[in-house]
């Protein structure tokens, strides 16, 4: 009898261990849960990459993002199996703490040679490129033109092409999906921070990107993309279950991407975007507004899928360093609805109507002519006033024309 029991209790442990197990792959509503997204960086030991990667001495363009889903640094993983010859680094830094705009020198990191993009040339020169044979990419973007990582590699991909190496892209989400909207980048205004006619949200991985200007921009370098397994275009990061590594000082979360394709091009004038705070780009405040009022104002404009907080700060950097600013703060609160770049434009509209003539726009310094918000949001309608009705038509047309040359590009459904 007591031999039963003990039996009958050890079936009972086994078969809620099981349930257990198959709860826990399911998701929602007794759904499986999907996969989660196998990044580029860990398939470097499969037959296409070791075919590409083998024998060769690599450079490595990444900075602290590179890393897999365990947070294994990438450099560490190619260097278990292949040579590392050089890594290659853009603006913030091999580990992302250098601010904004600021020039770094070259390094070195475990006895690699670390070479700035971002010191006294943005651009891989031949001395640099000469002791590697191929140019292998792994470094997070946040899904917005005017985020810099994509200017370092369409420059590493020139410098490539010109003397004859390859570059290997291994793939990385798009954390705002594969939604595109927001105005297309007019040639004239052309810069660093924005070197081809795209979209500002432009919905497309690091690897779709490359493959994207290789051909459109004509650079036709040797370019070869490892994608990602388990990944859909539409997944937004949360969907892709993998951890955030902070891409810059002032992107420190997957959220702060969203925030930061609303408030970015806002924050090159006399607002407050949130800089010096634990939430940077979420805000949009200055020492002249009521937060109450402002809060009213924006509700007012039935934004689809934004909302707003009436909130006062004293910023630690930025903007009104030290000083008492109102506002409110921004929040995305169904993505699928909202329009981002849409949305940061009649956030500034409904501002200059609540506070006529107070608003004022950056120069773009350095001798350089022109405004950083024209620069930003690659065209000069926000400056000059242009109403919304105008402006948002002419956008989705161009958003339309530029997807439909992009789908050739695109590696996932």
């Amino acid at each position: 009898m007591l031999r039963r029991i003990i039996i009958l209790f050890f079936c009972i442990l086994f078969l809620a261990g099981c349930m257990g197990t198959q709860a826990r792959k399911q998701g929602p509503a007794g759904q499986e849960a999907a996969p989660r997204v196998r990044l580029g960086i860990e398939r470097v030991y499969e037959p296409q990459a070791q075919s590409l990667l083998e024998g060769k001495r690599l450079g490595l363009f990444t900075n602290q993002t590179g890393v897999d889903s365990k947070l294994r640094s990438s450099v560490d993983i190619l260097r278990d199996r292949y040579v590392v010859s050089a890594l290659f680094v853009p603006e913030h830094g091999l580990f992302g703490a250098v601010e904004a705009g600021k020039k770094f020198s070259s390094s070195e990191y475990k006895g690699i040679p670390v070479l700035s993009l971002y010191g006294s040339s943005r651009r891989p020169s031949q001395e640099m490129l000469e002791h590697i044979d191929t140019m292998v990419v792994d470094i997070q973007d946040v899904g917005v033109r005017h985020y810099t990582y994509f200017s370092s590699l369409a420059y590493i991909m020139e410098a490539c092409a010109k003397y004859n190496k390859q570059v290997v892209v291994l793939d990385r989400p798009n954390p705002l999906g594969n939604k595109m909207q927001g105005p297309v980048l007019k040639p004239e205004l052309a810069t660093f921070i924005g070197l081809y006619p795209i979209p500002l949200r432009h919905g497309l991985t690091i690897g779709e990107f490359a493959r994207y200007i290789n051909k459109e921009e004509g650079i036709n370098c040797k370019l070869e993309v490892v994608p990602m397994q388990n990944y859909q275009a539409d997944m937004d990061w949360a969907a892709t279950r993998l951890p955030w590594v902070q891409t810059s000082p002032r992107i420190p979360t997957a959220e702060s991407a969203y925030l930061y394709c609303v408030t970015g091009a806002l924050g090159n004038g006399n607002l407050s975007v949130g800089i010096g705070t634990g939430k940077p780009f979420h805000f949009v405040a200055a020492p002249f507004m009521d937060a109450e009022d402002v809060k009213q104002a924006l509700d007012e404009l039935q934004l689809p899928g934004m909302g707003f907080r009436a909130t006062a700060f004293i910023p630690e950097a930025g903007a009104y360093t030290g000083k008492l600013v109102q506002g409110v703060e921004v929040y995305v609160l169904d993505k699928d609805k909202a329009n981002l770049p849409e949305a940061g434009y009649a956030i500034l509209q409904a501002l200059r109507k609540l506070y006529p003539g107070l608003l004022t726009f950056k120069e773009r310094g350095y001798g350089l002519k022109g405004y950083k918000i024209d620069t930003n949001l690659g065209e000069t309608s926000a400056r000059d006033g242009l109403p919304k009705e105008e402006v948002f038509p002419r956008w989705q047309r161009e958003v339309k024309d530029f997807a439909a040359k992009a789908k050739h590009y695109k590696l996932y459904q």
